[in-house]
């Protein structure tokens, strides 16, 4: 959600925030706006709704300064309307933020005669740090003790008029990374707003703040004494291509998977053993259970990884949504490896989850498709998926790249725990390595796809089952049309029918199911043929074995490519997500944005 970009740089700088907050338009965001010190002090420009009416309103009203803040903001505490866009400003100061301040009541209570302009926990800040200044306080002390007054999740970037070179920013819970330039600085809620402005970044650990000028940078810990962090230097992959022949991110992400599967995959096996590359650390013999966390897209990957763990290497996996394990006390067994799993790794509840299992002893590890995030940073085991920078809301290629890796240490666990000999063990591995030539075949039904989803526009509701492997791909894809095309969708195992759900089957509803030929295929039938007496509209997608089988007995039948038990998954995968994207295009909504949602959900 919210991003962030600033900049102290040698010539004016309006055009460079506002092409970073586009840079930052996967994030999620329902307003946006810009504040610059300028030779009149800080001059400021918000507008609801989209970036360009951000840009009309900057065309209409120019402002110019060589130092600035903007952000784009995904509203939590007011309507997102320009009242409550960022940046806030209080007298001589502006304010820029993502997370919430938990504790801006109490802080609001305690400046009564301040006057307040917003609905949001944000303003609280600049007026805080306004009225320390008006008291007497140097802008660095009055920043200073503003920090060590809030709580909550929050990264801050601060300009105060009084001081032209000057930003101030801090983090706690929320990311934040700093550019270093060429007599210039820069800020950013992510690598992906810094790409074109810095290679070489900074990013702040937990509790740091820090003072950035043209030709200095000062860091400081939560304790407030001077530290020196790392610099990264980011690779040019950070930099985020255009669509190019594709109408949408989210489309061009799909046919991406080809190439982000096989990234993935070669990662972690090595064809020339064929076995798998575990990183140092991880010894699958010493685990007795395996805790999977994560939110949204990053659970259903999480679920079809217990699938495999459990039947491949037989181990006891559990998998939780983050925002319940880390409130509901869970019991956590020596020997137990905690496995994050989060396509930005700074989701916040999954984060809690993570430092909550470290601070339990157990071992942890984070899934992550953003290798400098700070889960990355504090999991004893940090493990990349290398999707590439994901730009639609709704995940594709992060997923299926989630379960590939997922799937490769199912592999290495197998042979860790002796569940598979080296003849099967070295199946599973090609079966792997085959994989990107399926999701090239799989992407072949798109046009079919295409016109199924034309049929779906009416429809109020949608239901997706299926069984084993299958039950959390059908709740992804359920996930997926509901994202997107804000259709009523759920997904559920097939077996459930007759406990509830078959009571809203009606005349046309459509219920498309997941069911490739395997051991389930003839009990997943019998659940198809008792919808089908319902009146449902069945729409199958199978295998060519599954298709001859059913012959008959669908409305619409999709067969994709035959696929062995590892990579099924992401094969079914791909044609639920060009179902949700084709039924999206058709009903015209905003694919790569849906409304109501973040790209990365850092509060809770």
């Amino acid at each position: 959600m919210c991003g962030i970009i600033g900049i102290i740089g040698q010539e004016p700088v309006v055009d460079r925030l506002i092409s970073g907050l586009k840079r930052l338009e996967y994030r999620g965001y329902d307003s946006a706006g810009l504040a610059v010190i300028n030779g009149s002090g800080i001059a400021r420009r918000r507008a609801e709704g989209k970036i360009v009416n951000l840009e009309a309103e900057v065309d209409t009203s120019p402002i110019e300064g060589r130092v600035g803040i903007a952000h784009t903001r995904w509203a939590t505490h007011g309507a997102p309307n320009v009242s409550n866009a960022h940046p806030h400003r209080a007298g001589r100061v502006a304010v820029v933020h993502n997370g919430i301040i938990e504790n801006y009541a109490e802080i609001k209570a305690g400046l009564p005669d301040r006057n307040f302009t917003s609905d949001t926990d944000t303003e609280v800040a600049a007026q805080l740090i306004d009225q320390l200044i008006e008291d007497g306080r140097s802008p660095r002390d009055a920043v200073s003790e503003a920090l060590s007054r809030f709580r909550g999740a929050y990264a801050l970037g601060v300009i105060v008029e009084d001081e032209p070179d000057t930003i101030y920013c801090a983090r706690r819970g929320s990311p934040l990374a700093i550019g270093l330039g060429d007599g210039e600085s820069y800020l950013g809620s992510d690598a992906v707003a810094l790409a074109p402005l810095s290679r070489d970044l900074i990013y702040l650990e937990e509790g740091d703040w820090a003072i950035l000028k043209t030709d200095s940078l000062e860091v400081f810990d939560e304790s407030g004494d001077p530290v020196t962090r790392e610099v990264t230097r980011v690779d040019d992959a950070i930099e985020v291509s255009e669509k190019g022949q594709y109408p949408h991110y989210m489309l061009k992400e799909i046919h991406e998977q080809v190439d982000t599967t096989a990234r993935t995959l070669a990662h972690y096996l090595d064809l020339g053993a064929m076995s798998v590359n575990l990183p140092n650390g991880l010894d699958f013999s010493t685990v007795s259970r395996i805790a999977i966390v994560a939110c949204g897209t990053a659970y259903y990957a999480g679920v079809v990884g217990k699938y495999l763990f459990e039947e491949h290497a037989r181990i006891a996996v559990d998998v939780d949504i983050a925002s319940e394990f880390r409130y509901r006390d869970p019991v956590l067994d020596p020997g137990t490896l905690m496995v994050v799993v989060s396509q930005s790794g700074e989701t916040a509840d999954t984060l809690a989850a993570l430092r909550y299992a470290g601070a339990n002893g157990l071992q942890t590890a984070a899934l992550v498709n953003v290798m400098t995030s700070t889960m990355a940073r504090e999991a004893d085991i940090a493990m990349p998926i290398l999707a590439g920078p994901e730009i639609g809301v709704a995940s594709t290629k992060a997923f299926t790249s989630q379960v590939c890796a997922l799937a490769s240490l199912v592999v290495a666990a197998a042979g860790a725990r002796g569940t598979l000999d080296d003849e099967r063990r070295s199946a599973l591995v090609r079966e792997l390595a085959q994989l990107p030539s399926a999701v090239a075949e799989a992407l072949d039904a798109s046009d079919d796809i295409a016109a199924l989803a034309k049929t779906l526009v009416e429809a109020r509701s949608a239901f997706f089952l299926g069984r084993g492997v299958h039950v959390p791909i059908a709740m992804e894809g359920a996930l997926k049309l509901k994202e997107i095309s804000y259709i009523h969708a759920e997904g559920y195992a097939a077996g459930e029918l007759k406990h509830g759900p078959i009571a809203l089957i009606e005349d046309g509803t459509p219920v498309i199911i997941v069911a490739p030929e395997d051991e389930l295929f003839e009990k997943t039938v019998s659940n198809l043929q008792e919808v089908a007496a319902r009146g449902a509209r069945i729409i199958l997608f199978t295998d060519e074995a599954g298709a001859k089988a059913a012959a008959g007995l669908s409305d619409s039948i999709i067969a994709l490519p035959t696929a062995g038990p590892l990579t099924v998954p992401v094969v079914q995968a791909i044609g639920q997500q060009l179902l949700a994207y084709h039924t999206a295009v058709a009903l015209g909504t905003d694919v790569d944005q849906p409304r109501n949602l973040a790209k990365s959900v850092t509060v809770e």
